[in-house]
């Protein structure tokens, strides 16, 4: 196709490949162009005849001029465009801690490659927002408050390879329903399916996490979450200080915020049992104290302990205490969190929209994620992040977690993990021991 104008004084030649036709990356190719300002004209096109053969486009984008041009392929490269010529990329000192040089490249949360010494290098634990620095031969993703004088960071686009995502090959829950908001009060076959796809996870050594917002407890679908780490479907989890007082509220004093978690009603002086759970950990030192001394017996934190399943805390202005395991350095909590998500497969967001946007910019766009949350609002904005692998329903958390614990516990009985029956792979230890090594 050719644009009729010929304005545009400044070309370049990009080139797209992979699943680019049915994962609609060229159709928004041509549109980022044209609401640009700019022209193009397709050069060369071969497109994949069968379900599992790519396409391949080589394309001349026109801008008015270099700075024009500039703009339009800086945006198309998001996309994952290329330049055809296997330029290396340009390196530069940073001139000290936080001040990366001008012009720096700000990642996507798509799959990257960096072009070096001949050879296309992956940018490790690749994240949204962050930049690129070359340490000892590897390309790291590094957010801008861990960069250090003499970073050699990536500058621009030049020698930059992005791959988004595409429609998944296999057919699965994430191909039928990627990039859907169910609106409709999950039925039992929904459920199964996710319940299937977090099995077939862990019988292939994948790691899912949680993130959880304080709905969980007030809906009454703590007892399924903890459920969920007991039964091994939790490698991590990640929250903040509300969901620890009021899950440990609810197993001290049977509410949360002051309300009877069973009977949905007000307990007098219930007001106060935040505070109180709050300050029987300050006085044990930790929840892992109060669990091993006995005065925790239950919930989502003790089976976290008892099991061995990390979790991360990360505080807010607006918390009370905090619990002695909240981290309230807000820079080393976003560094926990890309520690922990190191390598996880399929990320459960529910009831939690900042801690979710926080995970979701931490993560690969690659990594399968599931929304869940009583607001519409909050599931689409979960699910608009460019991945072709999200579904989100809108739903009262604490109907979905008890409804998936009891999937789960059918799949234990069937599954295996990692060579053993999924009833010995979290064994719980004698109390006053260290927790056991998570399977």
């Amino acid at each position: 196709m050719t644009m009729p104008r010929s304005r545009a004084i400044s070309v370049r030649e990009i080139e797209l490949e992979g699943h680019i036709i049915d994962s609609n990356i060229l159709p928004q190719v041509f549109d980022r162009i044209m609401e640009l300002d700019g022209e193009f004209e397709v050069l060369q096109f071969q497109m994949g005849k069968k379900k599992t053969e790519t396409s391949f486009a080589r394309i001349l984008v026109k801008g008015k001029n270099e700075t024009h041009l500039d703009q339009i392929l800086t945006e198309v490269h998001r996309l994952g465009a290329r330049i055809p010529e296997a330029e290396n990329s340009v390196l530069e000192e940073a001139t000290a801690d936080k001040v990366p040089p001008p012009g720096f490249y700000s990642t996507t949360h798509h799959p990257t490659y960096i072009h070096m010494g001949g050879r296309w290098l992956p940018v490790e634990r690749i994240g949204m927002d962050c930049l690129i620095v070359v340490r000892e031969g590897k390309a790291l993703c590094v957010p801008l408050s861990r960069i250090r004088q003499g970073d050699r960071v990536v500058i621009g686009e030049k020698g930059v390879r992005v791959v988004p995502p595409e429609r998944p090959r296999r057919r699965s829950l994430f191909e039928f329903m990627s990039r859907q908001v169910s609106t409709e009060r999950p039925s039992k076959n929904l459920i199964r399916q996710i319940s299937d796809e977090l099995a077939q996870a862990k019988r292939e050594g994948g790691r899912i996490a949680v993130v959880a917002g304080p709905a969980v407890v007030h809906t009454g679908g703590a007892p399924a979450l903890a459920e969920m780490v007991r039964l091994g479907y939790v490698d991590v989890l990640l929250a903040g200080n509300a969901l620890a007082v009021h899950d440990i509220e609810a197993n001290l004093y049977g509410t949360s915020l002051g309300m009877d978690v069973k009977k949905a009603e007000t307990v007098p002086g219930g007001h106060r049992h935040h505070i109180y759970a709050i300050a029987e950990i300050l006085r044990h030192g930790s929840i892992a104290a109060a669990v091993q001394k006995g005065t925790v017996k239950g919930g989502i934190l003790y089976e976290c302990i008892t099991h061995g399943v990390p979790f991360i805390l990360a505080g807010s202005i607006r918390d009370d205490g905090p619990l002695p395991e909240v981290i309230t350095d807000v820079v080393e909590a976003q560094e926990k969190m890309r520690e922990a998500l190191a390598d996880v497969e399929i990320v459960l967001m529910m009831s939690t929209m900042l801690h979710s946007i926080a995970v979701g910019n931490k993560i690969s766009s690659a990594v399968k994620t599931i929304c869940i949350d009583i607001n519409p609002s909050v599931v689409t904005k979960l699910m608009d992040r460019g991945t072709a692998q999200a579904i989100g329903i809108v739903t009262d958390v604490g109907t979905f977690l008890p409804a998936l614990a009891e999937e789960l516990r059918k799949q234990r009985k069937l599954t295996e993990f990692a060579g053993k029956e999924p009833a010995e792979a979290a064994p719980a230890p004698p109390k006053g021991d260290a927790p056991a090594e998570k399977t």
